[in-house]
């Protein structure tokens, strides 16, 4: 059997796209406007056809490698509805939602994976939106659903939540169901860095691995504009220091064997690549800031290649 083939744009890290890959999917065209995010998909897939553009200014009429394929997959930049953030990045968010709606009458996909904030699925402050995609998607006879998403149900040492959106032609739409929890318990942060923070001969690696007994907060890659690389908003840093992590900042190694024992320690770029489940081998570019940045912002490949099983499902049914 053929794979199935997708276009994926605002790749990022190649989140998404790695959890399709491991679904069976093929990627014809990966789309981000980032040189450091591009750079990373074309450090670890060099066969990847990587197109370093913005999703606004791209036009598919140009790159026959997006004709005939069965999926449109866009993990966006996370739109926000609250009065703290600057209404210009949020309209450029919401139009970059737009947009990747806008390209399937181009492409013309058997299939549509969008993630988000998981407000996008039922918050009213969203309403207008949807009712966009609604008429967008039904005037080229998808038929769709919306549903949240936990990359913890998926093994993932994270609670982050995202808001879905799948759309399938007409045809292909009921034999459609979303994706359930593929673990029974969920994985901890300890179990998944214990590991890596005996790496180096730290005699506190195994006593802090034993009390960090929960999953991550919700990793936050923060924006390009202002701040550096921490874990997350003051809720977040308060979670991570319950586990003694200092999420004010990372480290440049994982502790030492000179290291104390008690105390805060700081999480590695590389530690925090391993709780959004990433590959150990999985190369990021660029300085740490930007290297964070492309790691906090992505989709969780377990949670991709969920989908991307539930999705070929219903196509190859």
């Amino acid at each position: 059997m053929n794979k199935l083939r997708f276009v994926d744009v605002c790749a990022g890290a190649g989140g998404l796209a790695l959890g399709l890959e491991a679904a069976g999917f093929e990627p014809a065209l990966l789309l981000d406007r980032k040189q450091v995010a591009c750079e990373t998909l074309r450090l670890n897939r060099p066969a990847w056809n990587v197109l370093e553009t913005d999703l606004l200014d791209f036009d598919p009429t140009e790159h026959q490698h997006t004709y005939d394929v069965d999926l449109l997959s866009a993990g966006l930049p996370r739109v926000k509805s609250s009065a703290t953030v600057a209404r210009a990045e949020t309209e450029e968010e919401l139009r970059l939602l737009e947009a990747a709606v806008l390209l399937a009458p181009s492409i013309q996909p058997r299939a549509l994976i969008i993630e988000n904030v998981p407000g996008l699925v039922d918050s009213p402050k969203f309403e207008g939106v949807r009712e966009f995609i609604r008429k967008e998607l039904e005037h080229l006879d998808y038929r769709f659903r919306w549903f949240i998403l936990n990359a913890a149900d998926f093994g993932v040492p994270q609670d982050r939540k995202q808001g879905v959106l799948v759309a399938l032609k007409k045809q292909y739409f009921d034999a459609f169901e979303p994706p359930v929890p593929t673990v029974a318990q969920h994985v901890t942060v300890g179990t998944v860095l214990g590991r890596s923070m005996a790496a180096r001969g730290w005699p506190g690696a195994d006593a802090w691995a034993a009390q960090a007994i929960s999953v991550a907060p919700t990793l936050v890659g923060g924006s390009d504009n202002r701040g550096g690389a921490d874990l997350g908003p003051t809720g977040s840093k308060k979670a991570w220091e319950r586990m003694r992590v200092n999420g004010g900042a990372l480290g440049d190694d994982v502790p030492g064997p000179g290291d104390p024992v008690s105390g805060l320690i700081k999480l590695t770029d590389a530690q925090t690549a391993l709780l959004q489940s990433f590959p150990e081998d999985w190369q990021f570019a660029g300085k740490k800031t930007a290297r964070y940045r492309q790691i906090g912002h992505a989709s969780p490949p377990p949670v991709g290649t969920a989908l991307g099983l539930a999705v070929a499902a219903a196509l190859n049914s």
